[in-house]
């Protein structure tokens, strides 16, 4: 991936973003060609993986291989900026559209996991992470138990082994101050919440 210096981000914040990542686009070479498969994933800090699972009939797992290098895309917000966010528009009238995104790429080897208790804990996991956002959270407990027991049967876990990462922050650093203030001052006015999402992401990057 190509990254200026302006938009590298650095170790910690990767690992932020893995933390944070709810859905990874998993991408592994094949025989048959590129497989891709949209992943909910955790991240252990510790260990340094992606954690997740695939439907048993999804023919990716069957791609894992210490020899075959996957990789795993981790979206962060993005959105339009407008040239008539610019303070400078009235000044030279030049300036032009742009797209503000935040991207990780891990890259590392696919370790498949079948054991139905390993499985079991990532599911439950997974569930967890995501329920304590509802008002009433559910539990992968108040299924009854031979259901869960079969519907963990359709599936198959992976992991991740992550060897190497890069991620990229395009938010408005190489933009001057003022256009930099006038950008995050007219999202952060918007009455689109993703778009008041980026002024705190443009804030998060240094902007001043």
């Amino acid at each position: 991936m190509f990254i200026p210096q302006k938009f590298q981000l650095s170790d910690d914040q990767i690992s932020g973003m893995l933390h944070d990542a709810a859905l990874a686009y998993l991408i592994t070479p094949s025989e048959s060609g590129t497989l891709v498969t949209p992943l909910p994933v955790t991240y252990n800090r510790e260990r340094n993986r992606l954690v997740g699972h695939v439907s048993r009939a999804n023919p990716h797992w069957r791609c894992a291989s210490t020899e075959v290098e996957s990789l795993a895309i981790l979206p962060g917000i993005d959105g339009y900026i407008s040239p008539s966010l610019y303070a400078t528009k009235s000044e030279s009238g030049e300036v032009v559209p742009t797209w503000n995104y935040e991207v990780v790429i891990a890259y590392g080897h696919l370790r498949i996991h079948d054991d139905p208790d390993w499985l079991g804990e990532q599911v439950a996991a997974l569930t967890d992470r995501h329920e304590a956002q509802q008002e009433h959270p559910w539990s992968v407990d108040d299924a009854p138990e031979p259901f869960v027991e079969r519907q963990l049967r359709g599936i198959v876990g992976v992991e991740l082994m992550i060897t190497r990462w890069e991620g990229k922050a395009k938010m408005s650093q190489n933009q001057p101050a003022a256009n930099r203030r006038s950008v995050i001052a007219g999202l952060a006015a918007s009455t689109n919440s993703r778009q008041r999402q980026i002024a705190e992401r443009i804030i998060a990057h240094g902007s001043e």
